[in-house]
């Protein structure tokens, strides 16, 4: 049986879903215009009035957002952008993890921080999480906002919340076995990291009652490599989120997991767009996610270039859910492909072959140039006691028959590479 957090909007027909999203929309506009300075001044700079906004066709009227705007405005304002309402109103810092550059201030008020939760309840009800379970969340809170609103959103369930900061690999395995835990959220990188240390910890993972794995903070989850790893690793389902600091949490996995992952049309609208072009593409065309947030007035996203590859589809899920659905979940980032002798590489493609040899445990990407031709080099950990030189040959060749190109691969001792409790930097370019 499917678990809903709102099953009266999550199998709203599709028609009547996007009318609610237009007067979440028109109220939301109404709501900043005038307050929020950025936008405001967006706005005008487009010529647009909220009253021009009648319905989702209108979208395109509104201007598009980046992430370079708003690191410019805060320069600017010194300490925080795209604020609604005095910083008196704000209760919640923070930021993002700056892989791509100066990290964005990110601020919310109260009312935002249950939006958050509300986002994250779907999240979790997805995810098949219920007022019986015992969520673990093995992050240690720091500014990135991470698993944070996790903890709301397990309060909206009413599961109860087992915090596991401060703490080593090994603890974290302890305290879920005496809490009794049956849902585990982290990174998938770190899921991968605690199926090692319970390895080599003779840490038997049978003592565990974990049926579910809820994961965010990096892609991976929707990996299949890598999701077939963590589900064969903790005998327990394993499902993907995508969100972002700036943004909120978006999306979720559904328990029918069609490979993809549901939008929160609730409180989302999201496009997909041609980047070359601007053109707006129909469901089943591959292309950027443009995303506008509906709940969150304090700190509003409309017509976010997010950078994400994703392609829509708009049936009816098995699950029963009407939402939107993202193919094959965030296929990558269009700054993050490269192109190494002539072929088009994302990240999530290299992890997807690295993750399909158990005996690896550990990885790096560095793409350097040598001489005029880019290079694809790959240094792995391999379990010990394994052969390593069959799996770098197995691996090389796996990649070479698929890509048409084959990388340099160099096994290194054992944890010589870094772990990540967080998002993982694994795929490095050198010019």
């Amino acid at each position: 049986m499917t678990i809903f957090y709102n099953e009266l909007i999550e199998t709203m027909p599709r028609e009547q879903l996007r009318q609610h999203q237009t007067k979440k929309l028109q109220t939301m506009l109404a709501e900043i215009y005038g307050r929020n300075k950025f936008y405001s001044d967006k706005f005008a700079r487009a010529g647009f009035l909220p009253g021009d906004f009648k319905s989702l066709d209108d979208l395109a009227k509104l201007p598009l957002t980046t992430k370079a705007e708003m690191i410019e405005d805060q320069a600017a304002e010194g300490f925080a952008c795209n604020l609604t309402y005095p910083p008196s109103e704000y209760i919640r810092f923070h930021q993002t993890s700056g892989t791509t550059g100066t990290p964005l201030h990110v601020l919310d008020t109260a009312k935002d921080w249950n939006w958050w939760g509300r986002c994250w309840a779907y999240v979790l009800a997805g995810a098949g999480v219920t007022a019986e379970d015992r969520f673990f969340c093995a992050f240690s809170f720091g500014p990135f906002i991470g698993f944070w609103s996790a903890v709301e959103g397990a309060h909206k369930i009413g599961a109860m919340f087992i915090p596991g900061g401060g703490r080593s690999s090994l603890d974290r395995l302890r305290l879920m076995s005496e809490t009794g835990t049956t849902v585990l959220c982290c990174t998938p990188t770190y899921a991968m990291h605690l199926l090692e240390v319970a390895r080599e910890n003779h840490f038997h993972l049978n003592q565990l009652n974990i049926r579910a794995t809820v994961h965010a903070g990096e892609p991976g989850a929707n990996v299949p490599a890598t999701k077939k790893r963590i589900e064969e690793g903790w005998s327990a389902k394993c499902f993907d989120h995508a969100g972002a600091s700036e943004i909120g949490a978006y999306s979720f996995e559904c328990e029918a997991q069609p490979n993809g992952i549901h939008i929160i049309e609730d409180e989302y609208i999201v496009e997909v767009m041609n980047p070359e072009t601007g053109q707006m593409l129909a469901p089943g065309e591959k292309g950027e996610m443009v995303i506008t947030n509906l709940g969150r007035w304090g700190f509003p996203v409309i017509r976010y270039r997010t950078g994400d590859v994703v392609m829509s589809n708009e049936e009816r899920c098995e699950c029963g859910r009407t939402f939107l659905r993202l193919e094959g979940g965030i296929t990558g980032r269009a700054d993050d492909m490269v192109t190494v002798r002539g072929v088009n590489i994302f990240p999530s493609a290299i992890e997807n072959f690295v993750r399909s040899f158990q005996a690896v445990d550990e990885f790096r990407v560095v793409v350097k140039k040598q001489g005029s031709m880019d290079e694809l080099h790959i240094e792995i950990e391999v379990i010990e006691g394994v052969e390593s030189e069959s799996i770098s040959n197995a691996l090389a060749r796996s990649i070479s028959s698929s890509l048409g190109l084959r990388p340099s691969i160099r096994v290194v001792p054992r944890h010589s590479l870094p772990r990540f409790e967080l998002k993982a930097r694994r795929f490095h370019v050198e010019n």
